[in-house]
């Protein structure tokens, strides 16, 4: 069952009434079809004005699609990668070969995982520095085979417990985004959720970045950022406003290149039509890079992430 939202309260109440219909023995089609037609206009209506912190609500839905979601409704022929040959296979970074409109590629994404026993065997999406070093990997195999890199950014932040600090977890993500700016390949992103801090970034510094319209992007959680802030996480959506994190505002800011724009609704609610739209948004951007020359792509991205700061 859809968790519903405080702003949803219509909505419920719209289902809850669909539901007693359908239970119910005498007809009621033309009820239902008109409330579901008030439900279409309902979700047209808040999804078109959602404020930041109910974005920043709708991008952590339990129920919205992952990475590993996307995978199966949009690349063909999945073939999994593991491990950063060094240390060990942190699965809160997954990645691979697989196709798309019959191009091969390399993917590389956060995965949160679905229920309890996936959060934990996936850390919630909060890589080590092992798996910034499998996306390195991934990286050089993609520049040998001559391969394009797409990868879906959804993560809170990289993970900061003791032992990830002991291993080199801010070198790890360095090398990561240095990588990224310098290799010979076509780079794609999607942040299909959360995008926090260096731990998005560290496979996010690619030649195109494309977001979802609810999902978001920042340097930090609106709860760590009011936590420094005003000493208490009471703040949050106070500190969601002023952190400019919502896709309109990374797009504003040119941080992002394109807005995917997201089913009314959001995309928990209806996870294949939203793969659909992100499955024509990477064939459209693959497409576009692979007509330009690999070293006019590298020079493009080092200008490009060169002035950033620029832009802000």
């Amino acid at each position: 069952m859809i968790k519903y939202f405080d702003f949803e309260k219509e909505i419920k109440n719209i289902d809850t009434t669909i539901d007693k219909y359908l239970n119910e023995d005498t007809e009621n089609i033309a009820k239902i079809q008109k409330l579901e037609l008030k439900k279409k206009q309902l979700f047209n209506k808040i999804y078109s004005s959602l404020e930041p912190w109910q974005k920043v609500q709708v991008s952590r839905h339990n129920e919205r699609p992952h990475t590993i979601d996307y995978l199966k409704l949009i690349f063909e022929d999945v073939i999994f990668l593991h491990g950063d040959k060094k240390y060990a296979d942190d699965q809160a970074i997954i990645g691979g070969f697989a196709k798309i409109d019959n191009q091969s590629v390399i993917f590389i994404g956060n995965e949160k995982g679905n229920s309890m026993n996936t959060r934990i065997q996936h850390n919630f999406g909060m890589a080590k520095p092992e798996g910034y070093r499998k996306a390195q990997r991934l990286l050089l195999l993609a520049e040998k085979f001559n391969l394009p890199v797409v990868t879906f950014v959804d993560t809170a932040g990289a993970f900061p417990g003791k032992d990830a600090e002991e291993r080199g977890q801010s070198e790890s993500i360095a090398s990561s985004i240095m990588l990224f700016l310098k290799v010979k390949t076509p780079t794609l992103s999607i942040i299909i959720g959360e995008g926090g801090s260096g731990g998005a970034i560290g496979i996010a510094s690619s030649d195109r970045v494309l977001m979802l319209e609810h999902a978001t992007y920042s340097v930090i959680s609106p709860e760590g950022c009011a936590s420094i802030l005003w000493r208490s996480t009471n703040f949050a959506q106070d500190a969601a406003k002023t952190l400019k994190l919502t896709s309109e505002d990374c797009k504003n800011f040119n941080i992002i290149d394109k807005i995917i724009p997201e089913v009314a609704g959001g995309a928990h609610r209806y996870p294949k039509i939203q793969a659909s739209l992100i499955r024509d948004s990477i064939i459209e951007n693959l497409r576009d890079l692979n007509k330009l020359p690999i070293e006019e792509i590298v020079k493009i991205r080092k200008d490009k992430y060169l002035n950033i700061t620029s832009n802000i």
